[in-house]
């Protein structure tokens, strides 16, 4: 594996139906969500700090995080937000580590959410993939999978980067607001780029 993309986007936008169609044309993809549900599941590594941090208010019954309890301590109060993301991140961030080293594919992507806000992935990937859609389209999105009030979904919105931001940051962009099967060819496009572009970084490196 010799070449890393970062993929993001803001909550809604889409980025696991794009990291999900990447792989089936071949790339292996790590997705921090997914690490962050197991660390925090019931026993997870993650749940003995957050128990001692926050208490037994934020733990379920079975010992994993309670998810609607932390979700509205932490987009209430920033201070709670970056003792939990201070606990979540090093811990995801070593997960993923070890799972790109893994990684056999011509080229990999790291799903990360807060790839800009959290900082510590940009120097883990050689390009910035964006998954983007209007603001609006994302809140009916986040409402209609998790039955979040259009206020909550607003306030996540509201502690992510803003989308002029994100795009400025952007290598790639994929457009995801439309029918799904108009992902299909910006999928196709962007896998034979990246395969492109690791088979050059090899080609470099073995030069």
């Amino acid at each position: 594996m010799s070449l890393v993309v970062g993929l993001t986007g803001g909550i809604g936008s889409g980025k696991t139906t794009v990291a999900d169609a990447l792989a089936r044309r071949g790339a292996d993809v790590v997705d921090t969500d997914d690490i962050a549900r197991a660390i925090t599941q019931a026993h997870g590594e993650a749940m003995p700090a957050i128990r001692e941090l926050f208490g037994p208010r934020y733990v379920t019954a079975d010992g994993a995080l309670d998810r609607a309890a932390m979700r509205t301590l932490a987009f209430s109060d920033d201070s709670a937000r970056a003792r939990l993301e201070a606990i979540l991140h090093p811990a995801i961030r070593r997960a993923a580590d070890e799972a790109l080293s893994r990684s056999r594919s011509p080229y990999a992507l790291v799903v990360v959410p807060l790839l800009f806000e959290s900082r510590g992935y940009l120097d883990r990937v050689d390009r910035v993939l964006i998954v983007d859609c209007p603001p609006q389209t994302q809140v009916e999105r986040v409402m209609a999978r998790s039955n979040l009030a259009d206020a909550q979904v607003r306030a996540i919105m509201a502690a992510q980067w803003p989308r002029w931001r994100r795009l400025q940051m952007a290598d790639d962009v994929i457009w995801n607001a439309g029918h799904p099967s108009a992902l299909e060819p910006q999928c196709d496009r962007l896998h034979a780029e990246y395969v492109r572009r690791a088979a050059s970084s090899h080609g470099n490196l073995s030069t």
